[in-house]
C-alpha cells in the first residue's frame, strides 16, 4: 500500500531537482564563468544599472569608471 505512494514522492522529488535545482546550478555556473573572464576595458553593467568601464580588478574587488565626470566606484565580484 506505501509503495505507490513512496514511488510518486520519489517521483516529484526529481522533477523538483530537475525543473528547479538543475537550472539554477546552470545560471549560477554562467555568472561564475562571466565574473571569471572580466578584464580591464570590458563595458559592463551592473545588477543596479550602473553602467561603466572596468579600470581595475584585484582579487574580488573591481573598479568601474562611469558617467562624464569619470567618477570611480568599486564592487565585490
Amino acid at each position: 500500500m506505501w509503495l505507490p505512494t513512496l514511488a510518486w514522492l520519489a517521483f516529484f522529488v526529481l522533477m523538483m531537482y530537475l525543473l528547479v535545482f538543475l537550472p539554477q546550478k546552470r545560471r549560477d555556473k554562467k555568472a561564475k564563468e562571466m565574473l571569471d573572464s572580466m578584464q580591464v576595458g570590458h563595458q559592463v553593467v551592473t545588477i543596479g544599472g550602473i553602467s561603466g568601464k572596468v579600470v581595475n580588478i584585484k582579487d574580488d574587488e573591481v573598479t568601474v569608471e562611469t558617467g562624464v565626470e569619470k567618477a570611480k566606484i568599486c564592487f565585490k565580484k
